[in-house]
């Protein structure tokens, strides 16, 4: 019974994705991420820490203007804070980084609309990221409890249940973007995480806003 309900699963799927003419794509370019709840003593000195990002997806419709996009995504995150300014009649001068790098999967809906030479769209879906290495730097006067003194120090930072980042980022994507009739895309998106990243009990969660562009086959 369990064997004959699986071949039938299986060969509706199947039989959907053909009449679906599923296309596949991928996409890249930069991630401008930081943290959410900082500290109010932090957030004049935080900064978008700079990134990237690469995805492949593929696109299923399911109407004439509707389709499901699933795919695999590795993502730079994390957040940087940087200062320039004299306090107590000394001048400090430094930056700290915190760089994650994450493994994705986002389902997003996204809705098709006819315009010019192609069309632009919209959409959103939940995601599960998975963080797979965590580097913590410093640069000059800054200086961290974790990393002891500044002067480009550099720490590896360790990833696991009771360790110093949390495996598991999920939370929810937005993107926008434009799809010329050639397939070439120009994207844009944000990554609202809902978990947190840090294992200590900080609140902080990921932030990511992202600009790229990408080819659909």
């Amino acid at each position: 019974m369990k064997k004959s309900i699986l071949l039938f699963s299986s060969a509706l799927f199947l039989s959907f994705a053909a009449h679906a003419q599923t296309s596949y794509g991928i996409k890249a370019g930069m991630n401008l991420a930081k943290l959410s709840n900082v500290d109010n003593s932090m957030e004049d000195y935080q900064k978008n820490n700079l990134s990237f990002y690469l995805t492949g997806f593929a696109d299923i419709p399911v109407a004439s203007q509707f389709s499901i996009q699933p795919g695999i995504s590795l993502q730079g995150k994390g957040e940087k804070y940087s200062i320039d300014e004299t306090i107590a009649n000394a001048k400090v001068d430094g930056s700290a980084r915190l760089n994650i790098l994450s493994i994705e999967i986002p389902v997003n809906a996204v809705y098709w609309i006819p315009a010019g030479p192609g069309k632009v769209y919209v959409g959103a879906g939940p995601y599960i990221g998975f963080n797979i290495d965590a580097k913590l730097k410093t640069d000059g006067d800054v200086t961290l409890e974790i990393i002891g003194d500044g002067d480009k120090d550099e720490l590896d930072l360790e990833i696991g249940k009771d360790k110093d980042i949390h495996v598991v980022d999920a939370g929810m994507n937005f993107l926008a973007g434009y799809k010329l009739n050639n397939g070439f895309l120009i994207n844009a998106g944000y990554g609202l995480g809902l978990t947190k990243i840090l294992t200590d009990g900080d609140k902080r969660s990921s932030r990511v806003f992202s600009l790229g562009i990408g080819y659909q086959f």
